[in-house]
């Protein structure tokens, strides 16, 4: 990933989303060349000279400070994840002249035994593992039942991404499909400004990118999100529709990996269903866990 182009587009696009009444100027009407603000009214909020905003966005940004990344976000109005996505993205331009450091850290792919031993001991609820590029890497036997769909028959690694974008299933399997695609690229785009040198994750990007229009188009409005609470509406070939609460959490113990937990909500039709696939899970013949 080129950071300098990067930091050029997360900052236009974000601009580019909101007006001068928004930041509380006064707009003097009139045709505006571009969409959104001005650099020179981004630079005023946020407490700069116009020509240093501007070399900022032109993703030259040697030698920004925490405190400047901090004035550019109230200016653009950035969320937790924008804001630390810029944070990534200039950290990552300061790096000096040894980016290839970076690319020697592996990103994990399987867990310790003790988080296996955990998430197996975890039999009511499904229990699914991902690493930074959402691959799947661990699941316990509910979470492999839920999401059979994904991981049945995958090429290795079964990849969050690459099943939404790229299986016709999948429009069936997530009832909400077109919002969880934008999920998808949003979470991959925020894992890109943490990782920029991973090759798997660059690979990723361009695979999915030659095979998927929408995914072009959505990794080209750089929006980023986070992965850590909400609910997946889900449609399961064995039980049916099924309104599933999650829990994302990082894990200390497995750096690089994200556990989530999904439930339902207490006497619901959803719990019903849940116990009817974990009965089916429990009487199917074994598989290897993910």
């Amino acid at each position: 990933m080129d950071t300098s182009d990067a930091i050029s587009e997360f900052l236009t696009t974000r601009r580019a989303k909101l007006t001068p009444s928004q930041v509380g100027l006064p707009d003097f009407g009139g045709r505006r060349r571009v969409p959104g603000l001005r650099r020179e009214e981004v630079a005023l909020v946020a407490g700069m000279s116009a020509e240093y905003y501007k070399r900022l966005e032109r993703g030259n940004a040697t030698g920004v400070s925490e405190a400047v990344i901090d004035g550019v976000s109230r200016a653009l109005q950035l969320d937790e994840a924008e804001h630390a996505h810029l944070y990534d993205l200039v950290r990552t331009a300061n790096a000096g002249a040894h980016p290839q450091q970076r690319a020697r850290t592996p990103r994990r792919t399987q867990l310790t035994s003790g988080m296996r031993q955990t998430i197996d001991a975890m039999s009511t609820v499904p229990v699914y593992i991902q690493n930074g590029r959402l691959d799947a890497v661990a699941t316990n036997r509910l979470g492999a039942a839920l999401f059979s769909e994904m991981l049945d028959g995958a090429r290795p690694p079964a990849n969050a991404a690459r099943f939404i974008f790229l299986e016709p299933r999948a429009q069936t399997f997530y009832r909400e499909w077109e919002a969880q695609t934008r999920q998808i690229v949003a979470v991959l785009r925020a894992e890109a400004g943490r990782s920029p040198y991973d090759r798997q994750l660059t690979d990723l990007v361009g695979e999915l990118s030659t095979r998927s229009d929408l995914f072009r188009k959505l990794w080209g409005a750089h929006d980023v999100r986070e992965h850590r609470a909400g609910l997946k509406l889900v449609h399961h070939p064995v039980v049916g529709d099924l309104d599933l609460t999650f829990q994302a959490m990082d894990l200390a113990s497995d750096r690089g990996l994200q556990m989530i937990v999904f439930s339902a909500e207490p006497g619901s039709a959803t719990q019903e269903r849940l116990q009817l696939l974990a009965n089916v899970a429990e009487t199917a013949v074994p598989k290897a866990p993910v």
